[in-house]
């Protein structure tokens, strides 16, 4: 009597591993639903039933429900993954800059609100959601003058969803290069047409 059962769901090979909790950062459990603090702001998310959140000492482990079978074993990586980008998100932040290249292009952050000059018969604009940082450089780099955007915020997946809708506005042409891009992007320009 009162032997503890094993467990004998299976488990994901990463999502296994322990996910270390970073000094300074607190992490609070309530059932489904993991917080954390961090010096860069907080972050809270909740999680499938079909996982479970432990915290020891200074990490926190996942674990598979006991019968959840195949989506117990698909939701414990995510989970993991999910969980160790709060956890950097919450103590260092993440990061995104986009260039605007091109004669005239510009940007301006007012009121939460990206302004952007692209060379679009309209000025496209841009709601930025709470929690997302925007910071503007003027840049210099060899004589051409442009505008670097810079993005920051404790949520990876939402820095990386409103950098990919600033890009989307005026994707960079083959040709010139000309448009948004993500600092450092490689453009592979075409060449075009040569008139002879």
């Amino acid at each position: 009597m009162g032997t503890a059962t094993p467990i004998t769901q299976k488990q994901s090979r990463n999502g296994k591993k322990p996910v270390a909790i970073p000094s300074g950062v607190t992490v609070s459990i309530e059932g489904t639903k993991v917080t954390m603090k961090g010096k860069k702001g907080e972050i809270a998310h909740e999680f499938r039933p079909e996982v479970t959140i432990e915290q020891e000492g200074n990490e926190l482990l996942v674990r598979p429900v006991d019968g959840s079978g195949k989506l117990g074993l698909q939701h414990q990586g995510t989970t993991r993954a999910l969980l160790q980008n709060m956890a950097l998100g919450v103590s260092e932040g993440y990061t995104r800059s986009l260039d605007f290249r091109g004669v005239g292009y510009r940007a301006e952050f007012k009121d939460g609100t990206l302004k952007m000059t692209v060379g679009l018969s309209h000025q496209p604009e841009l709601a930025i959601p709470e929690g997302i940082s925007v910071k503007i450089e003027q840049m210099d780099i060899g004589g051409t003058k442009f505008p670097r955007v810079h993005l920051e915020s404790v949520d990876k997946a939402l820095v990386g969803q409103v950098a990919a809708r600033i890009r989307g506005v005026r994707p960079p042409e083959p040709y010139k290069g000309k448009g948004v891009r993500y600092t450092g992007e490689k453009i592979r320009e075409k060449a075009g047409k040569s008139g002879k």
